[in-house]
């Protein structure tokens, strides 16, 4: 029997809310030995002449502090070959396992076993040296995957024709922007020939042009036999790459089976209390000058609603506020059901808002529109001023259910069997 690329057995990891480190060995010490002695590390470290931090840190534990739980008893075997898709919202786990993986995290307990060359692709900021030049980290990345030198060499020429930046190839990595950065951290996971490739969602860093050449790119590694493990919040990419996909929910496997299957489970789970996204100031998405603050579905009734008939009209609210007065803005709204994008619209022109302070947008959809299923509200904004311009993207920003209750009053009629089709219009049939 074939032994397994990837297996993990148990895999969980908690992390301490409220923990502060102690700053030095000397604290540390201190702190253990009141300990021991039975007092409270308080009187100590409360003293004149001791962190803020350290006395901070022993408030926490004596309070309590809270665990969470990032992945929890998380099982599963990855076969030579198989192209894996993780998917899950912000939080559910997938980067932590991911850098379990990658040894770059710890596990709390479990295993994780991994057998061949790997090769990842995590967050911006990860596996480049910034002050080497593009050419040097190529190579020194090279060598950690156990290559020579005249290995490395013929996939050189390559590598730098597909990140597109031969002109910046001898200069430092800390003077690339992000997408830069994308571009040869890519190029350099993908083409030096490691019998696994861990990507994280960094590529929506890239422009459009790129991720296609990315997902073209890995389609050809996955055809070459060799196993991917794909993070994406992009079910049409995912059902496009990976035959088995992973759904992790808070932290815990959730599902676990074909792809198909997998991004409907998704979007089920999306759907609780997901019609309806809200930010506080602090945590709205956006840049300087503007900020989301609500994305709804709403119903006849101007209400949230999760789901809706399919003969009901229903309204997209998009609620986001500006902090400067003459600002351009412009939103983009797409949506998704079963990993296909069904369509995508856009407000035909920019819209000058000349006074600052909270705005809001409606997209309605007429009923007998979109075919019973799940879907997902994808939103783009496009924010100006002046020269500036600044461009915010939320892939699964809601969720919503479209049921036909098949009394015969939709365009189904009285045909009781399923129906195809992302849209089902409620034509009109003339005999003549």
């Amino acid at each position: 029997m074939t032994e397994p690329a990837i297996s993990v057995r148990n895999l969980s990891k908690c992390y301490k809310l409220g923990t502060i480190g102690r700053h030095t060995l000397v604290d540390e010490a201190q702190y253990l030995w009141h300990k021991i002695r039975g007092k409270d590390p308080r009187e100590h470290f409360s003293k004149i002449g001791h962190t803020a931090t350290e006395a901070r840190r022993v408030e926490a534990e004596q309070e309590g502090n809270q665990e969470f739980w990032a992945l929890k008893d998380v099982s599963f075997d990855v076969q030579p070959g198989e192209v894996i898709g993780i998917i899950g919202r912000n939080g559910a786990g997938k980067s932590t396992l991911l850098k379990i993986l990658t040894r770059i995290t710890e596990p709390t307990s479990g295993e994780a076993f991994i057998n061949g060359r790997v090769a990842s692709l995590l967050e911006v900021g990860t596996g480049f040296h910034p002050e080497l030049t593009g050419r040097e980290n190529v190579y020194m990345n090279g060598t950690i995957l156990g290559m020579k030198k005249r290995e490395i060499d013929a996939k050189f020429d390559e590598i730098v024709a597909f990140s597109e930046l031969e002109k910046f190839i001898d200069t430092p990595v800390k003077r690339y922007s992000s997408g830069m950065y994308v571009r040869l951290a890519f190029a350099v996971a993908a083409h030096l020939d490691p019998e696994i490739l861990l990507i994280d969602e960094v590529l929506a860093v890239g422009d459009m042009e790129f991720q296609k050449k990315c997902l073209g790119k890995m389609q050809d590694v996955s055809e070459s036999g060799r196993t991917v493990f794909f993070v994406s919040h992009n079910m049409a990419a995912v059902s496009r790459l990976c035959t088995r996909s992973l759904v992790l929910i808070n932290g815990e496997l959730s599902f676990d089976g074909d792809t198909p299957d997998a991004v409907s489970k998704y979007t089920a789970i999306s759907l609780k209390a997901e019609a309806c996204a809200s930010w506080s100031d602090k945590d709205a998405p956006g840049s300087n000058g503007f900020r989301l603050k609500e994305v709804s579905v709403r119903g006849i009734d101007d209400e949230p609603v999760g789901s809706v008939d399919i003969r009901q009209p229903l309204c997209l609210k998009i609620r986001f506020s500006l902090d400067r007065d003459k600002m351009k803005f412009r939103c983009a709204m797409a949506l998704y059901t079963q990993g296909v994008c069904a369509f995508t619209t856009i407000e035909k022109e920019e819209r000058e808002y000349l006074q600052a302070g909270e705005h809001c947008l409606l997209v309605r959809l007429p009923g007998n529109i979109l075919s019973e299923g799940e879907y997902l509200v994808g939103v783009s904004v496009f924010a100006s001023r002046g020269v500036k311009s600044h461009f915010c993207r939320i892939p699964d920003a809601v969720a919503f259910h479209v049921s036909d209750c098949m009394d015969g009053g939709s365009a189904r009629g009285d045909y009781a069997e399923g129906l195809g089709g992302v849209v089902r219009p409620n034509l009109e049939w003339v005999h003549e």
